[in-house]
């Protein structure tokens, strides 16, 4: 039996907690620092350019050409068929360029001393609104090395929440995109700090003149390019003498909004330094090395995405930006998507981006026709049983041309944000490339506990990092006892990495439910020690519902697994107290919906009709409902954790429509609102006893 993973530091418990754990190599304290010297984020743009020097730091394409293809689309409208034509866009992208680990920075610097010469001071706060890029981290780099925070805003961010991004901390300027210029320009007149607009790419010089009108022409706009010109070659005197120190607050970043108005979570160099440094001492890190290549596409506003880049860039990886809507060939024309293009060998996701490639490998399979389909299953039964030297010849064999589609040389993802179903990790893990996960959140520097790869198993996050100790507190209501079995409870946090609070937020900061006078901050999730020393996250508490019965169940928990069915794109599982079973509200994954429906031989419906219709027909809601179940099932779930019915939908998503935040988690209220309707059918159309499988 191997060794423990996470090792207990306290003698005794209070009643209804567990004794504190901490990581088993971190008995004697937690990590502070990657190594001696390296104390705050600007420490580690220095020492990458010092070690790594000349070789490829980071990598972009440019768009060459952008296609517009024109389709129709038909809806019914309120029993009428109507067709609308809508357009949609496909970027050409040219090779990827790199500027090496000295070269950043220098770019670094000459912004940096670009914003001094501004008039930036030290203390000051400077706004990111801009997509995942090479220049998002050049300016965050520049900002933190004269000591001016920064503070971050999603490139999704409606105008309210930017608004509201900006306008808390007195932001005195704003780094963003030429294409998100016109949302700015209708937030700045309402934002009175704000005295600098620099951004990248090609602005219409009617926005600029616009922008440059606010307030009179107290605002000074700058192209990224020109604010760099205006520092080279500048006295670099202001780099010493504003040069951060470890207590210094190096980043407010905004959560999405889930509840409320986005919140501030503080964060000092010395938290996210610890973190860098809990990321390169935990067995993950000796898995990365610096010839490693990462592809970067998830928001840099987001903590997950912001602190792997800084641990990546510390360790000498090199780093390839690509875009969410370009990421795969599908998505591109006359080149090849980001994947293919730049060929990783590691990658970094949220589950939905994990669910995307697991349905889209599912749906080529059942494309292929019924032999090769046949096959590809039997591999991954061949490899599921272990037999020595079978898994070799299978991926070489079989599963070499779905590996092409990645690049050919990923070996190692992570998936965090949230709960990745044990189906679709299995799936990846056998078909694809290994499949950690992980766990964490914005006030912890993004890192609570990694899987590592020494320690593959499925359904848990992982042993607690370095910088990290964690004990559970009972939730008697749920029955998450400490003494039970399996120890359980809500998940509470400690540690250097671990935020002090939330940015003019004294309610927050004094409320002993979230932050406890001995130091813990309370996470709001339920976890579970394992008997190997791993943590599992079970689900929050606030997605704990109790139903007619009197038991609770795990809304998120039910959805990471109802999400791994082949038919569903993206779910959102609704109960109340009234209910004796849960329903959902799901969109369908298309292609794999129509390949099921043409596979049923059911002749009564047409598997090539309109999504919008399909979406309206009964038999097929039942038929989705069933494979949901079949699922749940197989996951072992209870009677009342089974979907008494679905609503289908066709219509994605969006952060701009509210019904997911601008990091795509759910907005479970606005959901439940939008389909109020549908829900109160089929609930009174829906026994019970038709959940049964």
């Amino acid at each position: 039996m191997s060794p423990s993973q996470s090792v207990e530091v306290s003698d005794t418990a209070p009643s209804g907690e567990t004794k504190i754990r901490r990581a088993s190599q971190q008995v004697n304290g937690l990590i502070e620092r990657p190594v001696d010297g390296v104390d705050t984020v600007t420490d580690v743009l220095n020492y990458a350019a010092r070690v790594h020097g000349t070789k490829n730091a980071v990598g972009w394409r440019e768009i060459i050409d952008v296609h517009e293809e024109e389709k129709e689309i038909k809806k019914n409208v309120g029993g009428k068929e109507v067709v609308e034509k809508k357009k949609w866009k496909y970027f050409q992208l040219g090779d990827y360029q790199y500027i090496s680990f000295v070269q950043v920075k220098e770019a670094a610097q000459e912004i940096a001393l670009g914003l001094v010469d501004l008039g930036i001071e030290k203390g000051q706060v400077f706004n990111i609104y801009a997509q995942t890029s090479v220049n998002w981290q050049l300016v965050q780099h520049a900002c933190c090395s004269i000591g001016t925070v920064i503070a971050t805003a999603y490139d999704t961010l409606g105008e309210s929440g930017l608004q509201h991004a900006l306008n808390e901390p007195d932001c005195a300027g704003v780094f963003t995109n030429s294409d998100l210029l016109p949302t700015l320009l209708n937030v700045v007149p309402n934002t009175p700090s704000i005295r600098y607009i620099i951004y990248d790419g090609k602005a219409s010089q009617a926005h600029l003149d616009k922008i440059k009108a606010v307030r009179d022409g107290a605002i000074t706009v700058l192209h990224l390019d020109e604010l760099r010109a205006r520092g080279k070659g500048k006295d670099e005197a202001p780099l010493r003498d504003r040069a951060p120190k470890r207590p210094d607050l190096a980043c407010i970043m905004y959560t999405s909004g889930s509840t409320g108005a986005p919140k501030g979570v503080l964060l000092t160099h010395a938290n996210l330094i610890s973190a860098v440094g809990s990321i390169r001492n935990h067995t993950i890190g000796q898995n990365l090395k610096s010839s490693d290549y990462f592809l970067a596409f998830l928001p840099l506003s987001h903590v997950l995405e912001y602190i792997v880049e800084l641990a990546l860039f510390f360790i000498g990886v090199t780093t390839g930006y690509g875009r969410v809507k370009t990421l795969t060939d599908a998505s591109v024309r006359n080149c090849l998507g980001d994947i293919r293009a730049f060929r990783p060998t590691i990658m970094v996701g949220v589950p939905a981006v994990w669910e995307l490639i697991r349905k889209g490998i599912v749906g080529k399979v059942n494309s292929s026709g019924g032999l090769k389909k046949s096959v590809f299953n039997g591999a991954l039964d061949l490899k599921k049983m272990g037999i020595p030297g079978v898994t070799q010849l299978i991926d070489a064999a079989i599963l070499s041309q779905v590996r092409a589609q990645t690049g050919g040389r990923l070996r190692l993802t992570l998936s965090g944000g949230a709960a990745l179903s044990k189906e679709t990790q299995e799936f990846l893990t056998l078909a694809l490339v290994t499949v950690l996960q992980g766990y964490g959140l914005t006030e912890s520097c993004g890192m609570c506990a990694i899987l590592s790869p020494e320690h593959f198993e499925y359904g848990t996050a992982g042993a607690p990092v370095g910088s990290i100790e964690i004990k559970l507190l009972d939730v008697p209501d749920a029955g998450y006892f400490a003494t039970n079995k399996t120890p359980q409870g809500e998940i509470l946090i400690r540690g250097p990495s671990v935020t002090s609070g939330y940015f003019k937020r004294d309610d927050l900061n004094q409320d002993e439910s979230i932050f406890t006078k001995d130091g813990w901050f309370r996470t709001g999730d339920v976890g579970q020690w394992n008997a190997n020393g791993t943590l599992s996250i079970i689900d929050r508490i606030k997605n704990l519902v109790k139903l007619q019965g009197g038991e609770y169940i795990a809304l998120e928990r039910l959805e990471s697994t109802y999400k791994s069915c082949n038919l569903v794109s993206n779910i959102c599982v609704h109960a109340d107290t009234n209910a004796k079973q849960p329903i959902a509200i799901v969109i369908p994954h298309v292609p794999n919906l129509r390949h099921y429906l043409a596979s049923t031989g059911n002749k009564s419906i047409n598997s090539e009709a309109e999504i919008h219709e399909l979406c309206e027909k009964p038999e097929v809601a039942a038929l989705v409902l069933k494979e949901c179940n079949a699922a749940g099932k197989k996951a072992g779930f209870k009677p009342m954790e089974m979907l008494q019915a679905v609503i289908l939908t066709p219509d994605e998503w969006t952060p701009e429509s509210g019904l997911v935040t601008a990091a795509q988690k759910i907005q479970r209220k606005k959901i439940a609102e939008t389909f109020s309707k549908e829900i109160k059918v089929r609930i009174s159309h829906y026994p019970s006893d038709d959940a049964e499988i």
